[in-house]
């Protein structure tokens, strides 16, 4: 049985969609829907209908990490869907900031969400078979509050503000016709990392490929050849970027990628 990616959100848009920044994709999956984030607004239930998917039949849904732009549209799925669960990390929390030259700005999940849909959520730890074939990943890479403290990303806690580690990340893996299929909304732990810790985690399995955001847009050019350079080596075969990697770091990507590379938009459909 084929399984079915469609992009729901992506900065970029085409067929009569819209874009944002942000990213919502739902996979479906052994006649099951699970839809992975939901964008930083309420748009992509919008676009969802013009692609004709009943937001009623998602079965499941997941949040890759607690940023804005993948969990604001979170309360208005749960008014038109009434039954799938969103699966979440047990250290996901209110509580990420960007460092903005002397403040820092809030860019976490809606306020109060896991308290007024405390019975819609559910907490999750280690790896996790969300149904047979479909699994929630964390992050398995050793100092990763290094990532964030080059890219400026806090964790507020009770004693101040820490560099995020990004332990509220997590990876969807598919095990598709094809091999493993990751989706990885923004990647902050580092693509490379997650298609390493996947091949740790299955090491019996085929990585055919990865979907998501690089968060490449900020970083420079040598930053992106090598990123570029580093994915290739891994071997795998099929890569689908856009979102947080943007324009410049994608068509760097290219040059060395070549045909394995696509670029994600709204209205985007991936079979395997």
């Amino acid at each position: 049985m084929k399984t079915v990616m469609s992009v729901v959100i992506d900065n970029q848009a085409c067929n009569g969609l819209k874009g944002e920044w942000g990213l919502s994709i739902v996979v479906d999956y052994k006649g099951k829907k699970i839809l992975v984030d939901a964008g930083a607004s309420d748009l992509f239930i919008d676009n969802m209908a013009k692609m004709n998917i009943d937001i009623r039949d998602i079965d499941y849904a997941m949040l890759s990490h607690a940023h804005f732009d993948h969990a604001n549209g979170i309360p208005a799925f749960f008014k038109k869907n009434d039954k799938a669960k969103f699966y979440i990390r047990e250290t996901t929390k209110d509580n990420c900031y960007a460092k903005r030259l002397f403040f820092y700005k809030y860019i976490g999940i809606p306020k109060r969400m896991m308290d007024e849909y405390a019975d819609r959520i559910e907490v999750v730890s280690g790896d996790y078979e969300l149904m047979d074939g479909v699994y929630l990943l964390p992050h398995k890479t050793a100092n990763l509050e290094n990532i964030g403290k080059k890219e400026k990303m806090y964790l507020k806690t009770d004693n101040g503000y820490i560099f995020d580690n990004f332990a509220h990340e997590q990876s969807l893996v598919v095990d598709t016709d094809k091999g493993l299929v990751i989706i990885n909304s923004c990647s902050h732990g580092g693509a490379v990392n997650i298609i390493n810790e996947v091949k740790n985690t299955f090491k019996d399995k085929h990585i055919y490929g990865i979907i998501g955001g690089f968060h490449l847009y900020n970083k420079k050019d040598a930053e992106v050849l090598e990123v570029a350079e580093c994915i290739k080596n891994t071997g795998i075969e099929f890569v689908c970027t856009g979102h947080c990697t943007e324009e410049r770091a994608y068509n760097i990507l290219k040059d060395v990628l070549g045909d394995r590379l696509l670029q994600l938009h709204s209205g985007l459909i991936m079979e395997f």
